[in-house]
């Protein structure tokens, strides 16, 4: 119930903003994937700024950020996917919020008018494929998406906490113990937004 409330609270939070403001930004991205692409290593986090509610949502509250999501890296047959946590992305009718792995090309390219960022950790390549090889568990348990925004429960997982819980398997906090002190209703709380992450000094910016 929580988790609805917070959705039907974001929402109209976000038509205000949508009002006052006018929720729309400029692509800064490349027309093609194929430079990203031959970029890509496993264990690399990809950001992304949605365009649509939640995103702008996410942006508003993150005021020091870029990007309203991230996902990980790995390689999923012949090409590169995004695993990651996110809500109202079905991929067919009945599907629910959950962990995925979603090809590069359609995680940004749900969001053509939206910046993205690719990070890279700067760890021992044993911790990544720690990490790697967690989220993939993760995606095939297809464990739910967390609507709570609750960091203390790992049964079900948000973006950002999905990155800090498979990294953190391997003795790793990529947030560097950062939190963002959320005081919006409903969703009021200590979480770690995109740019908990990107602060990072473990964190370098590829692309």
């Amino acid at each position: 119930m929580r988790g609805r409330r917070l959705v039907q609270f974001l929402i109209l939070l976000c038509a205000l903003l949508v009002a006052i403001t006018g929720c729309d930004y400029p692509s800064t991205r490349n027309n093609t994937y194929d430079e990203l692409k031959a970029q890509l290593q496993e264990g690399d986090l990809l950001f992304r700024r949605g365009t649509g509610v939640v995103g702008h949502i996410v942006t508003a509250m993150d005021s020091e950020g870029s990007f309203s999501h991230v996902g990980i890296i790995v390689r999923h047959d012949d090409g590169w996917c995004v695993i990651h946590a996110v809500p109202h992305e079905p991929d067919f009718e009945g599907d629910f919020d959950r962990v995925k792995c979603e090809a590069v090309e359609s995680f940004l390219g749900r969001y053509p008018n939206g910046d993205y960022g690719l990070y890279r950790p700067a760890i021992a390549a044993d911790k990544v494929a720690i990490a790697v090889r967690n989220a993939r568990r993760l995606s095939e348990e297809q464990v739910r998406f967390d609507h709570n925004y609750d960091l203390t429960d790992t049964t079900e997982l948000y973006c950002t906490e999905l990155i800090e819980y498979v990294y953190g398997l391997a003795g790793v906090s990529l947030s560097e113990g950062r939190r963002t002190e959320i005081t919006f209703p409903i969703m009021a709380g200590s979480h770690i937004m995109p740019s908990d992450l990107t602060k990072s000094d473990m964190l370098t910016p590829v692309h």
